[in-house]
């Protein structure tokens, strides 16, 4: 009953968290791209904004891990969200001086973030039931729900309070995402207590003597476990697919003039899909099965692409249906892939694993990022789309020939 009434804290206090950390992150993605294009006046670079975000986010990847060994999630998380803060900071100087280096280490900060909102996932189940699992990770997901969708709808008002301070409108997301920030870091320096990372592993010397492991052996231990490899595969794909397309399309919507508001409206619709329906999926990776859930989320990636790659740069509608279904397929991806390689590793595993898997996973990202950049520059949009759905056809073959792992491991 302790350990039951720690993890729904612990839940609710990692949701609440997410929502600031979502607010905060989510409104500097097409910002980030449509200020790199204005410094640099160049739409090849504009991918770069996003890029440098996802390097940073996997190069926080496996330090937090680490941190996280060494002294549990509060640690970690607070790290990654400070270092937020800090990146906002370089982005606003960066956007206000045209000086792109400091606006690429800021955006490359501000990945910190996003690993340590990555890592929150993993966080929710160091307490939870294999039973319940994916619907406990999925509802700390959810918590970006209402944070990232506001957040792209704010880019309108944050440039109006931008231009108060003398600054680029463009910069105004980043001056957002300082604050609340910095309000994340506080609500898990405050109320993430006890640890439940330390928590489940007092739990489990008690019990088994056990022992944290390195990431070397961690990696190792991955190679050799099928399940792990295809649950990170999923993972990364869904990623890469996720952020070439998404990251692409302000760009793709600036070329006749689409409004910041609208943009950020078709950015929030695609946010929306990435988080608001979790714990639906949550629920039916728990009872159907991950790999099952993982082959949803690539007909929804598939589907995605078309839809997508076949709009016009005006028509808001069928690019918001488009980046909604984008983001549900990657929700897909994330939450029964993430699932699936927490149980599948063995507990001294955990940290190094979810460490290395957010590393591929946001290594993956960057690659498609920058790519989607050189083709939506040399090609076009719907170029782009295509080369995109190329990683998640590859995905659903290997799906397709894993049926073992769901009988194996569920």
């Amino acid at each position: 009953m302790l350990n039951s009434a720690l993890q729904a804290r612990t839940v609710k206090v990692l949701a609440s968290a997410q929502v600031l950390n979502g607010l905060g992150v989510a409104g500097t993605v097409a910002a980030g791209s449509l200020l790199v294009s204005s410094i640099t006046d160049s739409e090849t670079l504009a991918g770069l904004a996003q890029t440098f975000s996802v390097l940073g986010a996997a190069a926080f990847a496996l330090p937090l891990a680490r941190l996280t060994a060494r002294g549990g999630r509060r640690l970690a998380l607070s790290v990654g969200l400070l270092s937020g803060v800090i990146g906002s900071g370089f982005a606003i100087l960066g956007g206000a001086e045209r000086n792109i280096y400091f606006m690429l280490l800021g955006a490359f900060l501000v990945g910190s973030a996003s690993a340590a909102g990555y890592q929150a996932r993993f966080a929710a189940i160091d307490l939870a039931t294999k039973e319940s699992s994916a619907k406990q990770l999925s509802f700390v997901v959810w918590g970006s729900t209402v944070g990232a969708v506001v957040g792209p709808n704010l880019m309108d008002p944050a440039g109006g309070l931008a231009e108060k301070f003398g600054l680029p409108r463009l910069v105004g997301p980043y001056m957002i995402s300082a604050v609340t920030l910095a309000l994340a870091t506080l609500v898990i320096q405050l109320f993430l207590r006890p640890d439940p990372f330390l928590t489940a592993q007092k739990n489990l010397e008690a019990t088994l003597g056990a022992h944290r492991k390195s990431t070397r052996e961690a990696l190792a231990h991955i190679r050799s476990n099928s399940s792990a490899l295809f649950a990170i595969a999923a993972i990364a794909i869904g990623h890469i697919a996720m952020v070439s397309v998404m990251v692409m399309t302000p760009v793709h919507m600036k070329h006749v003039d689409v409004t910041l508001r609208i943009i950020g409206f078709v950015i929030s619709i695609h946010v929306l899909g990435m988080y608001a329906f979790s714990p639906i999926i949550g629920s039916l990776s728990d009872k159907i099965g991950r790999v099952r859930i993982i082959q949803i989320g690539v007909l929804l990636l598939i589907a995605s692409t078309i839809v997508a790659g076949t709009a016009a740069a005006d028509d808001a509608v069928q690019l918001g249906i488009g980046l909604f279904l984008l983001g549900l397929g990657w929700s897909c991806t994330l939450i029964a892939g993430s699932a699936l390689l927490s149980e599948s590793v063995d507990h001294e595993m955990k940290p190094a694993s979810q460490g290395a898997s957010d590393l591929v996973m946001n290594l993956s990202g960057a690659g498609g990022g920058a790519l989607a950049g050189l083709i939506i520059g040399t090609l076009s949009y719907g170029w782009l789309c295509l080369f995109a759905a190329i990683p998640v056809l590859v995905l659903f073959v290997i799906s397709i020939r894993s049926e073992r792992i769901r009988s194996n491991v569920e």
